[in-house]
């Protein structure tokens, strides 16, 4: 583990004069096995415990998976003590507008709408990079949108045996759509894809519109990671009450 600031160190490092509380916290740090507490700590990881919990509940039927990724901006100012920008988040352009921050990639069961897999990157980092990592392997077929074409031919997802639907380019959907009527039942079966790729946006919604997790909240990739760990955990548990509830 990387050698991190104490207590007393992040508190009291700008002091000249050690104080009775930075005596007590040293202490703390010389008493206390922090190493082995986070040992401890370690195997609870919230978002997978909720996922084997909701497959072993048969809620997430694993047979097809939906992927997207989104960005989560960060902070850009450099009015901080080192005078830069956080070194791990980085900027990327979508549309024709520039974003600095990270991504979160998230593979969907497609039929429950719930979140079995994601990772966290920065910004720059291309969606097709993570795919392999956001499928479990039992997948009879995967959505995903144009950012994602080109999937079966990287050696990484060569050995999933599923069928994937890649959205077309937002260009040559455009192009399809200037001859509506020979091209109906390409423009029907696009649509007919999106449809289903939508459910892949819920998630992202109730992160950002319900949690508030529109941008980073710590420097570095890994605080992130952890905390969107527990947001999507949660996310599956408020999909499980939606479906519940649509139930009656």
């Amino acid at each position: 583990m990387d050698q991190q600031l104490t207590f007393a160190d992040s508190e009291f490092s700008n002091k000249r004069r050690q104080t009775r509380k930075e005596k007590f916290l040293g202490r703390m740090d010389k008493l206390i096995p922090w190493a082995r507490l986070e040992d401890v700590i370690v195997p609870h990881y919230p978002f997978e415990e909720v996922s084997q919990w909701l497959s072993e509940a048969g809620v997430l039927l694993k047979e097809g998976s939906l992927i997207d990724a989104t960005i989560i901006e960060a902070p850009s100012s450099t009015k901080n003590t080192e005078g830069e920008r956080d070194p791990e988040m980085h900027q990327t352009k979508k549309g024709n507008q520039w974003h600095f921050g990270m991504k979160a990639h998230i593979g969907v069961d497609a039929r429950t709408g719930i979140t079995h897999s994601f990772t966290t990157t920065s910004a720059n980092e291309h969606d097709l990079n993570q795919a392999d990592q956001l499928l479990h392997g039992e997948e009879v077929f995967i959505f995903a949108d144009a950012g994602y074409r080109g999937a079966k031919k990287r050696d990484e997802l060569k050995h999933h045996q599923a069928d994937w639907y890649i959205a077309e380019q937002p260009g040559r959907l455009k192009a399809l759509k200037q001859r509506p009527r020979i091209n109906k039942v390409r423009i029907q079966t696009e649509y007919l894809k999106a449809s289903i790729r939508a459910k892949v946006e819920h998630p992202f919604r109730i992160i950002k519109c319900q949690f508030g997790f529109v941008k980073a909240r710590y420097r570095g990739l890994k605080k992130n990671d952890g905390k969107l760990a527990m947001l999507f955990a949660l996310t599956n548990v408020v999909r499980v009450d939606q479906m519940l509830r649509a139930q009656g």
